[in-house]
């Protein structure tokens, strides 16, 4: 009967210690990835794939393809709302950099990419739509994500 208890409780003991480390190894987990700033005050680039082409810099023609969302730090990878995508349309976007065709963070965000590249843009405010906002769609002071991949430099 003694022998019974003693492995009934050893059971017990290492089925809890198998929950308790599988719940240290989660907790770890969830712990690793960073949250998403609730204020973005500067241009934040993360390049997601680094192009081996030809190089984009002020003064040169580019064309891109892109998703524009509102910043949520809510969502993951802080991207909410999307507003617009010349990806859904099957329509890549071309502009002069440095030429202030659009927004700035656009034109400082996507110098140095390479042809075949895809960066992510996170535009303050000031360096995107400012106080107006944009089109009913942007709203004043709103926080730009950008998924941006670089198709072509002239």
């Amino acid at each position: 009967m003694k022998k019974k208890v003693f492995v009934v409780i050893g059971c017990i003991s290492a089925l809890v210690a198998a929950v308790a480390g599988y719940n240290a190894v989660a907790d770890t987990n969830v712990k690793d990835k960073p949250a998403m700033k609730q204020t973005i005050n500067e241009l934040e680039t993360i390049d997601q794939k680094v192009g081996d082409g030809k190089e984009a810099f002020p003064g040169t023609n580019v064309k891109v393809h892109y998703t524009g969302w509102l910043y949520d730090p809510s969502k993951p990878e802080g991207h909410g709302t999307k507003f617009d995508s010349s990806v859904d349309r099957g329509e890549p976007f071309m502009f002069f950099l440095g030429g202030g065709q659009v927004i700035r963070g656009w034109d400082e965000g996507v110098v140095g990419m390479k042809v075949g590249g895809k960066r992510t843009l996170i535009i303050p405010s000031h360096m995107g739509y400012g106080a107006h906002g944009a089109g009913g769609v942007i709203p004043p002071y709103a926080t730009l994500i950008f998924d941006v991949e670089l198709l072509y430099v002239q």
